[in-house]
């Protein structure tokens, strides 16, 4: 090959060449993103509106329905689902994979504003899902109660979860309201704009303590004996705090600016505004209201060990680096600290970035040690320092060769694209064994280093080309696997190609370069110089034949002096195991041999035992457990809870207390922290939020086993029993996908119905031990006060309903008149009836509804009040109303679950037009194995035609394929053997696997077909090829198996991605390798009939 002649001859040429790579590999590892997992485009969207007040009929019907069927027409939508509930709906939109959102997104946006909604509605919002859209880090900041006395340890007595205690802030106490107020001002105006100022944050969300709110509450007698309208209030103070600008007024020379000054500059104004004057008396306001400064509705209550906290959440931007934000945000929060009020503390409850940041080094760390582990087997097979170290060397240059490839592709260092690096560790030195074992074979014959270096690399350069290619074809494929898998291992995919692509180049550059130069015995000749005839010329010689002779002499000596000092010291060291290594690798060349002989002797015996091999696998694969993507055990777990509709959020709040009281004192819990209500979330999860929703996230001790997080989890399961009405699932933070891994869809239309079908299956569920958290959907209705209006009574009366339901509104909702700034912040200003007018039914139905009049009528004259219960939550799925039971598994597999599943659907008995069936990962599940087969298939199809291209045949790649069922039968194996189960993961490995195990048979081939060409017999040439090439075979083989045996052996974090991938290729190529040896060749010795012309050239004895 013209490269390989060119490298030898040019090697101060590839030396640079190689010194560049390494140079500009280094500078882009420095300017890569770290983030735990590649960017994921999730393909669904969200349209969330809120209709405050509204039921959830209503907002099906005004709201959730009108979205449907506009967006339903958007290109590339596969089902629109949607959740309406009382004040939200929210319709989920789900693309294709490969859809483009942020053109999905306009599209939607485009459908959204041609419809007509309520007015009472807000502008409908797309929102996106994305596992980078929760936050990278949260803080709690709360007052550190710590020295007061604490109560008797949970240990020692029993917590009674099912009665909630009372919070231990009163807020009827002001000191207590006051700290809260206190913890919100903190936050938003010292920690959020501090935060948001840092490199790589997007935003921060405050979520918790007491926002301050100026409230004015109305007396409804005193308004309707002055008959001023509620509306008045509001518009007279919306009119009154504002300051204008009057222009220009010049006089003389000087100008001025004229301009009114309104603005309310604190409470005592407000209360003193101006309302009418009425028989010359002024009216004030504070004559028909109480003004004070109170505090907004809570949408959220946080605790952090039972202690009220403010949630501080940072949320990074798309494209930042997660560990470098996480970074900066800690700088900058350790500042702050320092200027905290006295007993204030800030304590972090959640840090991506560590989980980030563990991950990686144990990817790392994987690959350091599986190269070591491959770098001691090549010192053990070639027994040469210099040898060792040439083969080396590919690992190293490769790896910073892919690195430039990665920053040009914009692929980050995350768990996926390092952990293909690490996998690929073990193979970027295969080419290089193949290359530099032929080129010492040529030594042997009696050529020099130069020659052996030429001639050895072009022999086997199309054998390396070729078995490159076969690996790399593999991961073609991968563009056409849909679903999470083929985003998720395209980071992968992409490096383990890099990195092979690179290790090629170095096989058939560096390798034969530094081969050429080893042996070589050149004296250096000494300089001939003239002598100078001044004492400057002299001078400047001796200068330059220090600096440009002696200097670089020594160097040189010095570095031969030191490598020459490792080759003896290792040879010390590893020369009693390098010894018994070489007898026992001697004595399984003499057994191979002769098991090689006596399998072409009983070739049918050999094919027999490999079809049943195959076929006993295939049976194995039954007992094998099934999953869609293995869970990330990342020390810390989270809690759904869900309160009966109309909950309000003290009550939720208490609940959630409870539980926490009961779960921080458990040995293997560091922290929990609890959110009650929606809070301030970026998420668009329609199932999370509201006042009867709460969620708890438990924080493991350092160090905590997956075992451990199991048994945290079942203790809380039992405590959580006895609460009333709850629902509780289990989760850990989400990464993959929104679905729970059990979820039955029950479609109909009749409400009734569907709850009676979805409670039968959720019963029969709760039998079954393998289920756990079975949740359903249909819940017990909202209680709801609804007031029907007699239209003929109101218009004999003189009033319009719309009218009457608005005046309703303001006095019960109340409506934000204005905003009073104070030091810089926006303080709401809400005018509603007071609360003694607004707190029972009875007090509704005596509104005054006509203030303006002379007479007051109140409510009940034109209008039924009365309570009733609504549903809590209406669900549509392809517009049909839908109830969903979720559960999560307590053991098993997600194909045994499922199969159990569908059993209970089978003996449900449905009315007429109920329909039920599985969805949630287990659909996921079977969508992305069907891809992923025919990925596969793909693979198989492209291998075979890279070594069809080789060897201008298309029998000697058929033979070669045999190689991919006898890999499977070691996958298998070894899945079962360890109890993996079969996931994505797995299906990825196989893949890989099948581009891995036709390297060796191609090698093998490849050199009987030479031996053919140059005369020899058959069987001698099958009997030679195999002889000469298993030492590489089984050196590749082995080098590939220790590199990857780190992450199968899966420690630390996120060894449940890495460990069943490197389980499948370890158990199918060691397999495979054993197989290969001895099927290959039996099967090439049945189908190749085909006759050589015989060269002159005569095979050389080594």
């Amino acid at each position: 090959m013209k490269l390989i002649n060119f490298s030898v001859k040019r090697k101060v040429t590839i030396s640079m060449f190689t010194v560049a790579i390494l140079l500009f590999g280094i500078v882009s590892l420095s300017r890569l993103n770290v983030n735990l997992l590649p960017d994921l485009s999730y393909p669904t969207l969200t349209v969330r509106t809120e209709f405050e007040g509204a039921a959830p009929i209503e907002v099906e019907n005004l709201i959730s329905k009108p979205i449907e069927e506009a967006v339903g027409v958007v290109k590339g939508v596969k089902l629109v689902r949607s959740i309406s509930r009382a004040g939200q709906s929210d319709v989920v939109l789900e693309f294709a994979w490969g859809t483009n959102m942020d053109i999905a997104n306009l599209d939607v946006i485009a459908k959204l504003d041609a419809i007509q909604l309520p007015l009472q509605a807000k502008k409908p919002v797309t929102l996106r899902f994305d596992p980078t859209l929760d936050p990278i880090i949260r803080y709690a900041l709360y007052y550190d109660d710590s020295k007061k006395e604490r109560p008797e340890s949970t240990d020692d007595r029993k917590v009674d979860l099912a009665s909630y205690p009372e919070p231990e802030e009163d807020l009827n106490d002001p000191a207590a309201i006051a700290r809260l107020k206190q913890l919100r001002i903190i936050s938003d105006e010292i920690l959020k704009k501090n935060l948001e100022s840092s490199e790589g944050v997007a935003s921060v969300k405050i979520s918790g303590g007491l926002e301050e709110q100026i409230q004015v509450n109305i007396d409804q007698e005193r308004l309707a004996y002055l008959n001023i309208p509620i509306e008045t209030i509001t518009s007279t103070l919306s009119a009154e705090n504002i300051n204008l600008s009057g222009g220009r007024l010049e006089e003389g020379t000087q100008q001025y600016l004229v301009r009114t000054l309104n603005e309310f500059k604190d409470v005592d104004q407000i209360r003193n505004t101006v309302l009418t004057v009425l028989n010359g008396n002024t009216v004030y306001l504070k004559d028909v209201a109480d003004i004070r400064q109170g505090y907004k509705e809570r949408e959220a209550i946080t605790r952090l060990n039972a202690m009220e906290a403010v949630e501080i959440a940072i949320y990074k931007e798309g494209d930042a680096n997660t560990v470098a934000v996480a970074e900066s945000a800690k700088e900058r929060i350790n500042e702050i600290q320092k200027t905290l009020p006295s007993g204030m503390k800030l304590e972090k409850v959640y840090d991506q970035s560590i989980f980030i940041s563990s991950a990686v080094n144990e990817v790392k760390t994987a690959g350091i040690i599986g190269g070591i582990l491959a770098v001691l087997v090549l010192y053990f097979f070639l027994r040469n320092f210099w040898s060792t170290v040439i083969i080396s060397v590919s690992i190293p240059v490769s790896i910073i060769a892919t690195f430039n490839l990665m920053y040009g592709n914009d692929i980050t260092l995350n768990i996926m694209s390092l952990g293909g690096i690490a996998l690929g560790i073990g193979m970027l030195v295969d080419n290089s064994i193949v290359v530099l074992e032929n080129i010492a074979r040529h030594k042997d014959m009696g050529k020099n280093a130069l020659e052996a270096a030429k001639d050895g690399a072009s022999e086997v350069g199309t054998a390396v080309i070729a078995s490159t290619l076969t690996t790399v074809a593999v991961f073609f494929p991968l563009v056409f696997v849909d679903g999470i898998a083929g985003q998720l291992f395209r980071d992968q995919a992409l490096t383990v190609t890099f990195s092979l692509i690179a290790s090629l180049v170095v096989a058939v550059t560096l390798i034969p370069m530094m081969s050429s130069l080893s042996g070589r015995k050149k004296e250096i000749a000494p300089l001939e110089l003239k002598e100078p005839r001044t004492s400057a010329g002299r001078f400047f010689r001796k200068s330059r034949l220090f600096f440009f002779y002696t200097i670089p002499t020594a160097v040189s000596k010095g570095i031969r002096a030191i490598v020459n000092f490792f080759a003896m010291v290792l040879k010390f060291i590893f020369s009693p195991f390098v010894w018994a290594f070489d007898k026992f690798y001697q004595a399984s060349e003499q057994v191979y041999l002769g098991l090689l002989k006596t399998s072409l002797n009983n070739r049918l015996v050999v094919i027999v035992i490999a079809i049943l091999s195959f076929a006993g696998s295939l049976a194995l694969v039954q007992k094998i457990g099934i999953e869609l993507i293995p869970q990330l055990s990342q020390g810390e777990f989270k809690v759904e809870f869900k309160l009966p509709p109309g909950t309000p959020i003290e009550q939720t709040d208490s609940a959630l207390k409870a539980v926490q009281e009961a779960t921080k004192e458990s040995q293997n819990v560091q922290s929990t922290f609890a959110v009650a209500g929606t809070g301030n979330r970026m998420d668009a999860n329609p199932d999370q939020g509201g006042e009867n929703w709460g969620e708890l996230n438990v924080l493991l001790a350092s160090g905590a086993s997956s075992d451990t997080e199991s048994s945290v989890m079942n203790s809380m399961r039992n405590s959580l029993q006895v609460v009333p009405g709850l629902q509780y699932k289990f989760s850990r933070p989400s990464l993959f996908s929104f679905s729970t891994p059990v979820e039955v869809e029950i479609s109909g239309f009749d409400l009734d119905q569907l709850k009676e079908v979805s409670d039968q299956i959720v019963q029969k569920m709760d039998a079954n031990s393998r289920f756990a958290d079975v949740k359903n959907s249909m819940q017990i209705g909202s209680p709801e006060i609804q007031i029907l209006f007699d239209r003929d009574r109101a218009a004999a009366l003189g009033l319009q309903v719309h009218e009457v339901a608005d005046r309703v509104v303001s006095n019960v909702r109340g409506d934000v008149a204005t905003r009073y700034s104070w030091r810089d912040r926006k303080i709401d200003v809400l005018v509603r009836a007071q609360e003694e007018d607004r707190s029972s039914i009875d007090e509704i139905k005596n509104l005054v509804i006509n203030p303006n009049s002379e007479r007051s009528i109140p409510l009940s004259a034109i209008a039924e009040v009365k309570i009733a219960n609504g549903p809590g939550e209406i669900r549509r799925a392809s517009q049909q109303r839908v109830a969903v039971v979720t559960a999560n598994l307590n053991y098993g597999d997600l194909g045994d679950a499922a199969a159990d599943v569908q059993q209970i659907i089978n003996e449900t008995t449905m009315p007429s037009g109920v329909f039920a069936r599985i969805a949630g990962q287990n659909e996921e599940m079977g969508e992305s194995f069907r891809s992923l087969l025919f990925a596969l298939a793909l693979a198989v199809f492209l291998v075979y035609l890279v070594m069809a291209s080789q060897f201008e045949s298309l029998l000697h790649p058929f033979i070669i394929l045999f190689t991919i069922p006898l890999a499977l039968v070691g996958a298998v194996l070894a899945l079962f053997i360890t109890g993996t189960t079969i996931s994505v993961v797995v299906f990825i490995g196989l893949i890989l696997l099948a581009g891995i195990v036709v390297n060796n048979a191609i090698v093998l081939i490849d050199l009987i077909n030479q031996l053919r060409e140059r005369g020899m017999d058959k069987y001698e040439a099958i009997i030679e090829g195999g002889k000469s090439r298993l030492r590489p075979i089984l050196m590749t083989t082995l080098t590939t198996t220790l590199g990857l045996l780190p992450l199968a052996i899966g420690f630390g974090d996120g060894a449940e991605l890495r460990a069943p991938m490197g389980i499948t290729v370890i158990g199918g190529l060691l397999v495979s390798t054993l197989l290969t040896l001895v099927v290959i060749p039996v099967m090439y010795s049945i189908m190749d009939r085909k006759n050589y012309d015989t060269q002159s050239e005569v095979v050389a004895e080594s």
